[in-house]
């Protein structure tokens, strides 16, 4: 009992009522939750600044217009083939990065057909898909298949009245880009396939002609 005097009072307090453990270190909770909250709106952001400039290096449409080279080869056994001039302009909607819904239009004409002084025109209207390959840094080859319609007048193929015709084409080009809004179409390549009476036949016959188109396009 002697001892027991001699005892700092917590000692005492301590045999008097049992062990008293000591305090429990503090967790910084707060602090991990605000680091883990940082890094989670870092990567959203980056996501985000990722996505906005894909969105503006891919745009949705493409507007084509230039010069198109027609030869027409009728299928009238004799009959020479001849050339007509003209424009064709095309809208693209890009689906993605490889693929389009194209239409196009063109109008081509001669003023002297076959040297005979008579004048003839022709105008297609084509819907159908490309598919270009973007893995260059300024050149974009691409390739489509066109289905439509073409429009001649009576004096192109020696007919009685103007005409209406199923037409096609299938071919493909090359786009240099000049800056992110802006290529040069260097050259499209087209095989087109019309099926006109000519001559006043009344069957429809397959001409299989040749197109050649260069121009710009503007990216939107």
């Amino acid at each position: 009992m002697r001892h027991a005097a001699f005892l700092p009072e917590a000692r005492r307090e301590t045999r008097g009522r049992g062990a008293i453990p000591p305090p429990a270190p503090k967790l910084k909770s707060n602090g991990g939750i605000m680091k883990l909250r940082v890094v989670v709106s870092l990567l959203a952001f980056a996501s985000l600044v990722g996505v906005a400039a894909e969105a503006q290096e891919r745009h949705s449409v493409d507007v084509f217009a230039g010069y198109s080279y027609v030869r027409a080869n009728p299928a009238t056994s004799g009959t020479n083939g001849f050339s007509l001039n003209g424009g064709s302009a095309s809208v693209a909607y890009n689906v993605n990065g490889w693929l389009s819904g194209v239409a196009d239009f063109g109008g081509y004409h001669d003023t002297n057909i076959l040297g005979s002084g008579v004048d003839g025109t022709l105008s297609t209207y084509l819907f159908g898909p490309r598919v270009s390959y973007h893995r260059f840094s300024r050149v974009t080859p691409f390739g489509e298949v066109l289905f439509g319609v073409a429009h001649t007048g009576a004096n192109l193929l020696n007919t009685s009245n103007s005409q209406n015709a199923f037409a096609m084409t299938v071919g493909g080009g090359l786009d240099y880009r000049v800056s992110s809004r802006f290529s040069i179409r260097a050259a499209k390549v087209d095989y087109l396939l019309t099926r006109f009476n000519e001559f006043n036949t009344t069957n429809a016959q397959t001409q299989n002609n040749l197109r050649v188109s260069t121009g710009i396009v503007f990216r939107f």
